[in-house]
């Protein structure tokens, strides 16, 4: 009889921060799902830097569930690619993939938790839906703000890095969202929703 090395059973969440990979990208409005990440495997105390999946990567567990943190490298727009072949691997269901991303309709620093809904003209979320053929998914969404004027290029917005009052709002939503993850894996959505939104 075999036995596999491991002594938790395969993967039952994946954790998925949207990104875009690079050092000019850092820290910027549209990473907030990458710092996300990153705050939760500090909290964690592991890297996430395997590449797997098309992705940056590890598993850890958290209440005694094993999850995979996700860093697509594949840039924002592709980031159902990553996605769809971590779960397919792991045979994880879209109700256990837990997607964290920006969101300019939400004032800085505020979070929105929901267990499933429309990509919202978010292009990674949008990308995510389009690979797994459902919208069944959680997500916590970061809130960075509106653009300052309507004539403001979105992408310049989103690309930009978060300043004073706004940086502070939005560093402190990404140290809770962490929080909430670990809170959605261990209590579900719904206590999540009550306790973060």
């Amino acid at each position: 009889m075999f036995f596999s090395k491991s002594k938790t059973p395969g993967v039952t969440w994946l954790i998925v921060g949207l990104g875009n990979t690079g050092g000019e990208y850092d820290h910027t409005r549209h990473n907030v799902g990458f710092d996300v990440v990153d705050a939760l495997a500090d909290r964690l105390d592991i890297p996430v830097q395997r590449l797997k999946y098309k992705a940056l990567t590890n598993t850890a567990v958290i209440s005694g569930e094993k999850v995979l943190l996700m860093k697509p490298v594949t840039f924002m727009n592709l980031s159902g690619e990553a996605v769809e072949q971590a779960a397919s691997f792991y045979k994880v269901p879209p109700e256990r993939i837990l997607v964290i991303s920006d969101e300019v309709a939400l004032p800085p620093g505020k979070l929105r938790i929901r267990p499933s809904g429309s990509a919202g003209g978010h292009n990674g979320l949008k990308n995510i839906i389009a690979h797994l053929h459902s919208d069944q998914f959680p997500r916590i969404r970061v809130g960075v703000g509106q653009k300052p004027h309507p004539d403001y290029d979105m992408a310049d917005w989103v690309l930009g890095r978060p300043q004073g009052e706004d940086r502070k709002a939005i560093d402190d939503a990404v140290s809770r969202a962490a929080q909430a993850v670990e809170c959605i894996v261990r209590e579900g959505t719904d206590r999540a929703m009550n306790k973060f939104n």
